[in-house]
């Protein structure tokens, strides 16, 4: 592979022109076959083998029109009471919009100030665009609002409007130029990784798009999918470009220089994204659609940038000559700083004093980890949006006339084949009775007859702790066999808990993996091992951090919330695949690098100090990068993801400090020889994969290492 990458990389630098073309018209004709054959993006919840998801399927198949998309047209009188003839009118404007199947007839809160219409549709909420959806809410309620009524918007189908995105994106893409530049002290130098992470990054989300035309892809994938893949796309692209640089330094021509960074850092990319994409793959284990598709469709774009920065890349190289270096170094002769002497000598300080540097980063990642314990997760809702949103407007006006319970109502669905229809009235009865429900509606049959619901208003609202009781208590003590209960709070409360239930699974497979594969590449055991322990420190403490931020407040207004929020179900296994995989890129070219010192020169503890200098100013500027990006998408709108972008900046912060600069060198000077140590019979079995290679490099005189004073 070393010696393909190589020759892959001399051809590209030497006929520059041929593969940039290439690239063009690959970016070009995915962006055009994405717009003609690309699907639309649509959020599978399905959580089969759940109760919620029972009862949904029996309302799907024999109350059509209640297992369709819904909006709710919140109507409020800023002083006496709401006009029942002007509700008349507006819902006869609402029945005339496109998919509306009816509209509930109104209900109106304590005092008649608060009234509330539902909207059902025929279609899912996927089905339906922002244009057909809240802009016409609003052009049919305008004689509502014209009568001075306040009107609001909620349900699902105003809950699925997204603002439009690209400023997140910008944030990260400026704060990238702007770190390389400072970095490298040239303009070509800083723009090259840039171009070359955007036509991968172009190439995988229309990926994505025709993805969608064969399956369900989530709507929020492939925002997740630009967020790692912006970030990994400029490290990758990074660390090919220092390595040439350095090349450069050492007095090699660009195609030379080229080809030898093709043939080390291209192969660490390359096993570096395979350990991401093999993170993302654990996904596949938590069984729910839409964390699938958001794992593959991630997938997609970091392969595509993989891609992009061994094939397109050594061809801008090659192109670039040497304006990739600062001005006065492009002379021939300059000498040229490839590694960094802070970094070596804070290595060296750490190396002789282990134990307390040690001790003292372990404490801190455990302290920023502590918070974790109490952490609770649950899926967003409208609460969680800022007040000058509609929709969490509108939960309000509902909360106050109608009661907290009213935004997540229980569906009790009642299959009437099997259920004697006389037993309904006293099912209500006992619903009524249960602690903690405020109301229970009289039961309604199905259209044949088959079926029948009864509408449960609980006394608390989605969020709060108490509903997860509530639900089980229904569950266990008061529905007879071949009964179900569902609705939004029902089916967060499945969500959560298969969630909690397949997050170990998913841990276990992805450190497992990756494990094994570090392994093969490093030839030992202790690396690989000490790899995935200080991972799960930077992602515990990444989640401790989550916790007091989110849960306990501290900065929910600055990110633009109106108060604390649970962390995002979603969190806990996206985060974990995507954090490990990252995390495991700065690790492959670490350890390449002090893995290649130490079997030129069998030094343990020089090893560490020179791999750490070698890469330290790179990997630095690749981390601050990753940490631009994802605070940047931390302004995005949506929840999980500005968890997403919170989370993945501070893992990554800590992971590039103090696991880099602390643990590594502390935890390599007490293993010292012991670090790359493999028993026997696995380095018979094992193959050997050489990320140090190349043509030249591959056939000089390595020196086996001797035994080392640490």
């Amino acid at each position: 592979m070393s010696r393909l990458l190589y020759r892959l990389g001399r051809a590209a630098a030497m006929r520059p022109w041929r593969f940039i073309v290439v690239w063009l018209v690959l970016v070009a004709a995915m962006a055009g076959l994405s717009g003609v054959a690309g699907g639309t993006l649509h959020d599978n919840y399905t959580l089969a083998g759940t109760g919620s998801q029972q009862a949904t399927d029996l309302l799907q198949e024999r109350f059509p029109a209640l297992s369709g998309a819904d909006a709710r047209v919140v109507v409020h009188a800023r002083s006496g009471k709401v006009d029942p003839a002007k509700l008349a009118a507006a819902a006869g404007e609402l029945r005339g919009l496109p998919h509306v199947s009816g509209v509930d007839p109104a209900q109106f809160g304590k005092g008649g100030a608060t009234a509330l219409m539902t909207v059902r549709y025929s279609v899912p909420v996927t089905d339906l665009g922002p244009k057909e959806t809240l802009d016409l809410l609003r052009a049919a309620t305008r004689n509502l609002d014209a009568a001075g009524y306040q009107v609001e918007f909620g349900g699902q189908v105003p809950e699925n409007v997204t603002a439009p995105g690209g400023v997140a994106e910008a944030i990260g893409i400026v704060a990238a130029l702007v770190i390389l530049l400072l970095a490298f002290g040239s303009v070509v130098a800083a723009g090259l990784p840039l171009a070359v992470a955007l036509a991968g990054l172009g190439v995988g989300v229309s990926g994505i798009t025709l993805v969608a035309a064969f399956t369900d892809v989530a709507t929020t994938a492939p925002t997740l999918a630009t967020m790692v893949g912006l970030g990994v796309g400029i490290d990758y692209a990074l660390f090919v470009l220092t390595r040439h640089r350095e090349g450069l330094a050492e007095g090699l021509d660009v195609p030379e220089s080229v080809g030898r960074a093709s043939a080390t850092a291209g192969l660490s990319v390359i096993f570096a994204g395979f350990t991401v994409l093999l993170a993302l793959c654990g996904l596949v284990l938590s069984r729910i659609p839409v964390f699938m598709t958001m794992g593959f469709t991630t997938g997609i774009v970091v392969a595509a940038t993989v891609l992009s920065a061994v094939t397109l890349l050594p061809a801008v190289l090659g192109l670039a000559g040497r304006r990739v270096l600062r001005r006065r170094d492009r002379a021939a002769g300059a000498a040229i700083a490839v590694d960094s002497p802070r970094v070596r000598r804070w290595a060296v300080h750490v190396g002789r004093h282990p134990w307390p540097w040690l001790l003292a980063a372990a404490v801190l990642m455990l302290t920023l980890a502590a918070p974790a314990l109490g952490m609770r997760t649950w899926p967003s809702d409208a609460s969680s949006e800022p007040t000058s949103n509609t929709v969490r407007n509108a939960y309000d006006l509902v909360a106050d006339g109608f009661g907290p319970g009213a935004n997540g109502p229980l569906i009790v669905a009642v299959d009437l084949r099997k259920t004697d229809r006389a037993a309904l009235p006293a099912l209500r009865d006992r619903l009524a009775a249960t602690e903690g429900v405020a109301s229970a509606a009289p039961p309604q049959a199905s259209p044949r007859g088959d079926a029948a619901v009864i509408m449960v208003t609980p006394r608390y609202g989605p969020q709060d702790e108490r509903v997860t009781g509530l639900v089980d208590r229904i569950r266990a003590d008061v529905l007879p066999p071949d009964t179900e209960i569902t609705g939004l709070t029902a089916a967060y409360v499945d969500l959560s808990r298969m969630l909690s239930d397949r997050l170990w699974p998913v841990i276990g497979a992805v450190v497992a993996t990756s494990f094994i594969m570090l392994m093969i590449v490093f030839r030992s055991l202790l690396a690989p091992l000490k790899a995935a322990v200080m991972n799960l420190l930077s992602i515990g403490a990444a989640y401790g951090v989550l916790t007091a931020v989110f849960q306990w407040g501290w900065g929910a207004e600055l990110l633009g919330l109106p108060h604390s929020v649970p962390v995002s179900s979603f969190i806990l296994l996206l985060m974990f695949a995507v954090l490990f995989g990252v995390s495991m890129d700065y690790e492959v070219f670490l350890l390449s690098r002090v893995r290649e010192e130490w079997l030129l020169h069998g030094d343990a503890r020089g090893s560490v100090s020179t791999g750490l200098a070698a890469t330290g100013r790179v990997i630095s500027s690749a981390a601050l990068i990753m940490v631009a990006v994802f605070l940047g998408f931390a302004a995005d709108p949506g929840l999980v993801i500005k968890q997403m972008g919170v989370g993945l900046a501070v893992a990554v912060a800590l992971d590039a400090t103090v696991v880099r600069l602390v643990l590594v060198p502390a935890t390599m000077s007490l293993l010292g020889r012991a670090n790359w140590w493999l028993p026997k019979p696995l380095a018979r079995v094992l193959p050997t994969i050489d990320l140090h290679g190349g043509a030249a490099p591959a056939e000089a005189p390595v020196r086996r290492p001797e035994p080392s004073r640490a």
